[in-house]
């Protein structure tokens, strides 16, 4: 019988494949399927587990054990294993694969028959020879999940079992598995033992050993990686291993270094004429124009001979070269002024830096050698540096003939052998009249004037009709001058800074042109040369005044009343902005303690702008902390201002990035003109800017909080209604005045509004503002320029009129982002789709929680006809009103029943909340208590009286009794159509 159950063991084995595909994650300490020879495993008792060796059907050789001693009773039959040597394992993993006969199916076996088995193991540092099997731990006992029967076998169906079990941890350099049979038919057909690790392995460009998991299920090993070669870490690589054998949480990164890009986890040079500038996981460039790469692994492309690369060009810029001269140099003798202008080079070396630097020299007309030209000679603008092809030349000496080259230069002028390519010119200033005037001296100075005489040419070649004085302080030579004119050969000037070196010259005109100007001279202001010589003259000043005066009266007035008449005639031809900026020099003012905008474009030296109005900052007391924004021209900065003898103040910095040209300096200064007009608690004050020196700096006030639509969107939620609309009054209050002033902003947004730390808004960014002319109504228009649609006006999109009437519109909008905490106007439509929707009547709906008060003012903000919208000052004393009165507040656009759909369904409704606002509106506040008394406190309850109704309630005149009527009657119709549209007032 026993030797039938093993022939039936055997067959039921045949066509089976027992290995599996390699794990990489798993490290195979024995796997019975593998070894070719005998495995020298011992049986205890000897005639208990037979060893056999069959052939798979790749003839591959299947070393099973197998026992069948089922008929007889108390079985204990052992198999122990080779010794097994653990390595670096510390958790083993046992995987049996066996067959066991179904105990049912074998006959005449009595309740000895078994149908498990049990695994043993044994912990040694050493292999022994000796068994006892009470040296032997348990580790499980192993049944099937499924047996097999004669049936099975004669149908060569297969019922193989594999179970998996683990033991550790494992702490001896080996052990021993053993396997007990109880008395069980069964046919062990592999055993396989192995323990997981996490294989090395490449991740991020990092390389990971293998390693081996802890005994803990739950813990996880921490691998730091190594970067591959040429690669370099950026962040340290790390890898988890898990108990399974799994890399989990890949942190960190290695990039490849310079010259090297990365190619399927490696990190490879980049080929000849390739370069890779910056380490980082991109890939090698190309080199640029004129330049190359012999070698692998190129840091950056060499230049060919004849081409540079400036220092501040990045590697990735091309080659270039110094440019060839100026072309077409010409000259324009205008009396005693010369003007120089030429052609851009015809080869630009491949640069768009290019700038020119003037020489001059000065040479005889006897044919003296030539020399440098003195400082009397001015260049405006300065010779070096010019970016536009012209310059004028002033302050030269007649009958001298000069020359003057002009160099084009780039970047890389001066590198390598390049020679210096200049255009000349000679020019005779033979034809330039002599100087007229002789022996200037100063006659006496205070610390504001100074007084100048003069003596005339001993033989003129024609008769002077008057003088020019031109001067200017010494320290701002070459950025403006001012000038006045003289009939006698003296002058006083007036006007000067105290403490000053000023510079003078003075040229005679006569009716064949000017003469050339005198030479430099140099008076300070202020001195202590003679305090008595200055007293004198003065006093003679004053009796010359008295004994020509009179004679002088009689002409004065017939001059007086011809100048007068011309005059007018002038100032009724000139321009808006003119007038203005006459005003504002001169300090006339349309409204007591306000001052009316410049704009800063009709000055011809926009520097001069810049002067008058912004205040010059050493940028020694500047300290800059963060960056903390980009804008248009720069970065934003925060960072310190130290003002003497006082603490140091927050500040934001506004730079010019390097490489600019002149309009952009132009642009970014013509901001700081603009805010240092204004004085408003409401507006973004300007500490002053820095042009004397790099980088060029606009300093304003730090605002904490940032931009308002951001600091809306960070609080969601976070304010009362009231603290809302104490934001929208301070918002108000800033565009009142700068409506107020003449001036219009165009550019009123959320995000051009600044919040400080306690809440304040103010008004800022003026890059796209414009003045206003004198009339009230006008408007600025312009043809290019982007508008933002959203917060823009109809008439200013269509037409691109901008007045304060479309300042109120955009006001409307910034009400809508403050009560919607800082959402976007209009959602995801499209700009035309915004355009069609306003222009048939849609606006905004009130945001959520928005009090019917305030939908009311955006929707009057939103009127179609500009003459209907509210001004700055209605509504900023609207809001006054609704502060002062929060119960007004109390309903909410959700509360009522529907709202109009258009401003243009809404008629002029009145910004007045209560009886006594009405009244004041009509000028009858003196009747406030009469209504009171009567019981009249709301303003629909009003809207039924009668003019006997008035009379009741005291009011006796007829004129005032019209008057309110008359009012009533309005109010009763507008109420109507209100209520109409689902209003509730």
């Amino acid at each position: 019988m026993t030797f039938q159950l093993r022939i039936c063991l055997s067959f039921a084995l045949m066509g089976v494949t027992l290995t599996d595909p390699e794990l990489p994650n798993q490290v195979v300490l024995l796997d019975t399927t593998a070894v070719l020879g005998e495995l020298g495993w011992m049986t205890y008792p000897v005639n208990g587990w037979d060893a056999i060796t069959e052939m798979d059907e790749q003839n591959r050789p299947i070393h099973t054990f197998q026992v069948c001693h089922v008929m007889e009773p108390n079985q204990n039959n052992w198999l122990r294993s080779s010794w097994i040597a653990r390595q670096e394992a510390q958790r083993i993993y046992v995987e049996l694969r066996f067959t066991l006969r179904d105990c049912n199916s074998i006959p005449w076996v009595s309740g000895t028959c078994k149908e498990t088995f049990n695994l043993h193991y044994l912990e040694t540092d050493e292999p022994h020879s000796h068994f006892r099997p009470s040296d032997y731990a348990k580790i499980d006992t192993i049944a099937a999940d499924e047996s097999f029967t004669q049936t099975d076998v004669g149908e060569r169906v297969l019922r193989l079992n594999t179970e998996v079990r683990e033991l550790g941890p494992v702490r001896t350099k080996g052990f021993y598995l053993a396997f007990q049979d109880v008395g069980a038919c069964i046919a062990l057909l592999s055993v396989r033992v192995y323990y997981k690790k996490c294989p090395s392995t490449l991740r991020n460009l990092a390389a990971f050993p293998d390693t081996v998991p802890r005994v803990h299920s739950s813990a996880l090993v921490e691998v730091r990686g190594a970067c591959v070669l040429n690669a370099e870490e950026r962040d340290t690589p790390r890898l988890y291993c898990s108990a399974d054998g799994d890399w989990l949480v890949p942190l960190g990164r290695c990039v490849c270094s310079v010259g090297y890009e990365e190619s399927d986890g490696l990190c490879l040079a980049c080929k000849p004429g390739f370069y890779k500038a910056f380490a980082g996981n991109i890939k090698c460039s190309k080199c640029p124009p004129h330049s190359f790469s012999h070698p692998e692994a190129s840091a950056l492309c060499h230049c060919e001979k004849g081409y540079y690369r400036a220092g501040k060009d990045p590697p990735s810029t091309a080659c270039t070269r110094p440019p060839s001269p100026p072309r077409n140099v010409v000259y324009i003798m205008n009396e005693t002024a010369l003007f120089l202008q030429w052609a851009p080079p015809s080869d630009t070396g491949g640069r768009k830096d290019v700038t020119y630097n003037v020489l001059c020299q000065r040479c005889s007309v006897e044919g003296q050698a030539c020399q440098a030209c003195d400082s009397d000679v001015r260049f405006v603008p300065p010779p070096v540096g010019l970016t536009r092809t012209s310059v004028a030349v002033q302050d030269f000496v007649a009958n001298a003939n000069y020359t003057f080259q002009i160099e084009a230069v780039n970047g890389v002028s001066g590198m390598g052998q390049a020679t210096r390519q200049m255009a000349n010119i000679t020019i005779s200033t033979a034809q330039a009249g002599p100087s007229l005037v002789a022996a200037v001296k100063k006659d006496w100075a205070t610390q504001s004037t100074i007084a100048l005489s003069w003596q005339e040419a001993e033989q003129p070649h024609a008769a002077i009709l008057d003088y020019e004085i031109k001067y200017y302080e010494k320290e701002q030579e070459q950025l403006s001058y001012s000038s006045t004119r003289t009939k006698v050969p003296s002058a006083i000037v007036t006007g000067l800074k105290p403490s000053t070196v000023y510079v003078f010259h003075i040229r005679a005109r006569t009716a064949t042109g000017y003469s050339s100007y005198s030479s430099k001279l140099e008076f300070t202001t202020g001195d202590d040369d003679s305090e008595e010589a200055s007293d004198q003259g003065q006093v003679l000043v004053i009796v010359t005044a008295a004994v020509g005066g009179f004679s002088l009266l009689i002409i004065l007035t017939l001059f007086l009343l011809i100048t007068g008449r011309c005059q007018w005639y002038i100032k009724s031809k000139m321009k808006p902005q003119d007038k203005r900026r006459t005003q504002y020099q001169n300090g006339h003012v349309p409204f007591p303690g306000i001052k009316t905008y410049v704009d800063p474009d009709t000055y011809e030296d926009p520097t001069q702008a810049v002067h008058d109005f912004a205040k010059e900052i050493d940028p020694s007391r500047i300290r800059i902390e963060r960056v903390i924004g980009a804008g248009e021209f720069g970065e934003v900065c925060s960072g310190r201002l130290r003002t003497p003898g006082k603490k140091e103040n927050p500040v934001a910095i506004k730079t010019l990035k390097g490489g600019y040209t002149e309009r952009q300096r132009r642009d970014f200064l013509r901001e700081a003109s603009i805010m240092g007009q204004f004085d408003n608690p409401n507006i973004i004050r300007l500490e002053g800017v820095v042009t004397k020196s790099r980088p060029v700096m606009i300093v304003v006030e730090y605002m904490e909080n940032g931009s308002l639509d951001s600091f809306l969107r960070k609080h969601d939620g976070h304010f009362t209604v009231i603290q809302l609309v104490g934001m929208l009054r301070g918002i108000a209050s800033g565009m009142m005045y700068l409506s107020d002033i003449g001036y219009v902003h165009r550019d009123l947004a959320a995000r051009n509004i600044l919040v400080d730390d306690n809440l304040v808004c103010k008004v800022s960014d003026f890059g796209l503002s414009r003045v206003l002319e004198d009339d009230p109504e006008a408007s600025y228009t312009t043809t290019g320029g982007k508008i933002p649609i959203r917060w823009t006006a109809p008439e200013a999109i269509q037409y691109r009129k901008f007045s304060s009437a479309s300042d109120v519109w955009s006001y409307g909008i910034v009400m809508w982002e403050v009560m919607s905490y800082g959402e976007r106007p209009y959602w995801e439509m499209s700009n035309q789709d915004v355009i069609l929707s306003i222009e048939e009547g849609y606006r905004l709906p009130a945001p959520m929680g928005c009090p019917v008060a305030l939908h009311q003012l955006m929707v009057h903000c939103w009127q179609k006809e500009r003459s209907r919208r509210p001004r700055f000052h209605d509504i900023l004393s609207f809001l006054d009103k609704l502060i002062r009165n929060p119960s007004s507040l109390l309903t909410l656009v959700e509360d009522v029943h529907s709202l109009p759909e258009s401003p243009d369904d809404l008629p002029d409704y009145p910004l007045f909340i209560s009886i006594g606002d009405w009244l004041d509106s009509i000028k009858m506040s003196q009747y406030k208590s009469n209504f009171i008394a009567a019981g009249y406190t709301t303003l629909d309850s009003i809207s039924s009286m009668s003019i006997d109704d008035v009379r009741r309630i005291g009011v006796s005149l007829i004129g005032h009794q019209r008057r309110i009527v008359s009012s009533i009657q309005t109010l009763r119709l507008q109420f109507l159509h209100i209520q109409q549209s689902g209003f509730h007032v």
